[in-house]
């Protein structure tokens, strides 16, 4: 039976179709020129979220626009239909939006959203389900200038079930103050005058705020070492405990310059140590375009390596999880050195055929529309990547024969992967430059069973992120984490989708959750969504 499932889940390939049209996701979202861009703030365009917003254990979709549209959360009817519903929810915030990141903050049992802008951030309080209330000044997040806000992530960094808010910022931009196109060195692209930056614009600082007991949050990143970096131009937010001390660390992708890794010190502070532990640059000590990130247990060893998307002419990179947050550049080694024509953009690992194994998709799209009148092999809008993983340490890329919601070009950013109809195939909605949004889903089923978990914190958070979860099913182990944040300036699904492959029960669930709490639970069946929830603390 063994033989059999491995060779039918060897065969098996997948297509991906982009049911957006039919879904009813036919806004565009505008994120400045689609034949020049001007300026930097054009080109990092906006994420994604999947959340069930009202919980009724459908998710929902939030895709955010820039400059000139507006952002739209849309509500899962069922069937593959969704409705806009922004107008009636309170999502009304304009201008130059970013990421996105999720977490029920205040531990009312329903999903808030944090969006990012260039100029003033926003915290949606979900009311009830019923609305969406911006909440930002009374909950102490206005800011007192305009900055670049980018990738964002809720964490519960000093573990005491309130989640806290980290913010990384890109670099200092004005309209006024940056160059125009072939200004100086840093304006021209291939002998092409292009839009300036990031080299030669002012650096910012990364954001930590602490959360309070009544509802509003302070500005931590001084004391907390967050805010001494400052070298750095700072994309996606990605949070995970990569030591596994219990304890949520802050990996950050940078462009053109070193990424960081802040490694939670259990007082209060973090300590930046990437070079130290091999996350800042790649193999041969060159710093990275670094765009998207995401995290995974791809090779089954128990730790969550690093996957982070670069710029064209780049590696993409793949920082394997040694031990206690090690990491090793194993991108060459595990097939993923050839696609350096592509500018990448959101990530994320998903189990596209049930296996058990983490696969990866990243999806592409290059900064300066300009590039296309030198028709070289490089493009403004570009096909998607998927690898497949071979369950040896390396990975297949399948994306030329994995279905024209791979092979279909755009200039896409925003990545964010979930389960929309519960049937245990997962799907991805993509934010796409001057466009509508993709929303792919597979046109077959796959092979291999399945489980999807839902956790519920009580003296934990109650989103349970940060909680981390080992799965045996079938003799084999998984490892993974509830999370905010991360892709490129995306949410993906706070539940945690795991294949099973040919497994016919869950062997064992060991779930450390954030308040330190380890729990053991045996003997589930597949194929179904499980709702686990923390123990209450012993009075």
């Amino acid at each position: 039976m063994k033989l059999f499932f491995l060779l039918l889940a060897a065969a098996f390939v997948p297509d991906f179709r982009d049911i957006a049209v039919e879904a009813g996701l036919t806004h565009v979202f505008p994120n400045g020129g689609l034949e020049t861009k001007e300026y930097i703030i054009e080109t990092t365009g906006s994420g994604v979220a999947m959340i069930d917003y009202d919980n009724d254990g459908l998710l929902d979709l939030f895709v955010i626009s820039g400059a000139g549209g507006r952002s739209r959360l849309y509500h899962n009817e069922g069937g593959d239909r969704f409705r806009d519903v922004s107008d009636a929810m309170g999502i009304t915030r304009t201008g130059w939006g970013q990421g996105v990141c999720a977490g029920d903050y205040d531990n009312d049992g329903y999903t808030d959203l944090f969006v990012t802008y260039w100029g003033q951030n926003v915290l949606y309080h979900n009311e009830g389900g019923k609305r969406f209330r911006d909440v930002t000044k009374e909950s102490g997040l206005t800011q007192d200038r305009i900055r670049y806000n980018a990738g964002c992530a809720f964490l519960d960094y000093d573990r005491d079930g309130r989640l806290d808010l980290f913010v990384s910022n890109y670099l200092k931009f004005s309209f006024e103050e940056t160059p125009k196109p072939g200004a100086n060195p840093y304006c021209w692209y291939l002998g092409l005058p292009v839009n300036c930056g990031p080299r030669g614009l002012p650096f910012d600082r990364n954001i930590l705020y602490h959360a309070n007991p009544n509802g509003t949050f302070t500005d931590v990143s001084e004391k907390s070492g967050i805010a001494e970096p400052h070298q750095n131009y700072c994309l996606s937010a990605l949070v995970a405990d990569f030591d596994g001390d219990g304890w949520p660390d802050i990996f950050v992708a940078c462009d053109q310059t070193p990424s960081l890794l802040y490694m939670n010190q259990h007082d209060g502070t973090f300590a930046e140590e990437a070079v130290l532990r091999g996350a800042a640059y790649d193999d041969n000590g060159k710093a990275m375009s670094g765009m998207g990130a995401t995290a995974a247990d791809y090779d089954h060893s128990g730790w969550l390596s690093i996957f982070r998307s670069n710029f064209s002419d780049e590696r993409e990179t793949l920082y394997r999880n040694r031990g206690k947050g090690e990491f090793e550049d194993l991108t060459i080694s595990a097939g993923m050195g050839h696609n350096t024509r592509f500018v990448g953009w959101g990530c994320g690992f998903l189990d596209f055929d049930n296996d058990g194994w983490k696969d990866l998709l990243l999806v592409n799209g290059h900064v300066f529309p300009e590039i296309d009148r030198k028709n070289l092999d490089i493009h403004f809008k570009d096909r998607r990547i998927l690898y497949g993983n071979l369950r040896n340490g390396k990975f297949e890329d399948l994306s030329e024969k994995a279905g024209t919601g791979i092979t279909g070009k755009h200039s896409s950013r925003g990545v964010a992967v979930g389960d929309i109809d519960n049937d245990g195939s997962v799907e991805v909605l993509i934010n796409n430059q001057g466009e509508s949004p993709s929303l792919l889903k597979q046109a077959g089923k796959p092979p291999g069973n399945w489980t999807i978990l839902k956790l519920i914190g009580t003296k934990s958070n109650r989103s349970a992120i940060g909680a981390r979860i080992r799965i045996t099913a079938g003799g084999v182990t998984q490892t993974d984490e509830v999370r905010s944040g991360g892709s490129f300036f995306s949410q993906s699904d706070l539940r945690l989708h795991f294949g099973l492959g040919e497994a016919q029960r869950i062997e064992r669930l060991e779930i450390l959750w954030p308040s330190g709490l380890r729990e053991e639970k045996t003997g589930f069946a597949v194929n179904r969504i499980l709702v686990l929830q923390e123990p209450a603390p012993q009075k």
